[in-house]
């Protein structure tokens, strides 16, 4: 029930965010991946059903992502926590970032479900370092979108804001992100920690 309510959520959010966003290019390059990725969990969801935590923590940067295609990430209205702690930029694309971490938590639980790992310690590194790999190669496809699409667009979608540091940084954001999670998935899953380090 609870990946129908999540689907359902996001088709309205898709739809509602595909009318009139800022600017047609940006949200197609932005969007793209995230119908490619609620493809592959609805594909892999059919030989294995997540839990519903994993579902909702999948859905977060779902629903963020297709929000910041919507406006681009430097534009979405986040004036609330900018002016609270004196940011000087919009650090709604950090927030979505993080999020991207969360993704850990459903592959470590279809690692352990599929009986892939016998080890705690690379049950929680390999979805964490999944993740790394993840970002980086996300933020190569941003500087291959920047180099190639029209300067507004590519500027857009790299949401860089001025900040040369940007790529690091939401490197940064997506492996704290997963550290989170995998926090998350060692308090909440007694099956993990029942299994014995090799």
């Amino acid at each position: 029930m609870v990946p129908l309510l999540l689907l359902a959520l996001y088709i309205v959010v898709f739809i509602v965010c595909a009318i009139s966003p800022y600017d047609r290019n940006v949200w197609f390059a932005e969007n793209a991946p995230i119908v490619l990725i609620v493809i592959v969990i609805i594909i892999v969801s059919h030989f294995h059903l997540f839990n519903p935590l994993s579902y909702i923590l999948m859905s977060v940067l779902i629903i963020l992502h297709t929000i910041g295609g919507h406006y681009t990430f430097e534009r979405v209205p986040f004036d609330f926590i900018t002016n609270l702690f004196g940011f000087e930029r919009n650090h709604y694309d950090r927030v979505a970032h993080f999020s991207v971490g969360f993704y850990a938590y459903p592959i470590a639980e279809l690692l352990l479900a599929k009986k892939s790992l016998n080890s705690k310690l690379v049950l929680i590194l390999f979805p964490i370092f999944a993740i790394v790999t993840v970002a980086a190669g996300y933020e190569v496809f941003e500087w291959l979108y920047a180099v190639s699409a029209d300067k507004e667009a590519g500027i857009a979608v790299l949401g860089s804001q001025g900040d040369i540091w940007d790529a690091q940084k939401d490197m940064l954001a997506d492996t704290l992100g997963a550290i989170f999670a995998m926090a998350t998935f060692w308090l909440f899953n007694k099956k993990a920690r029942a299994k014995q380090l090799i």
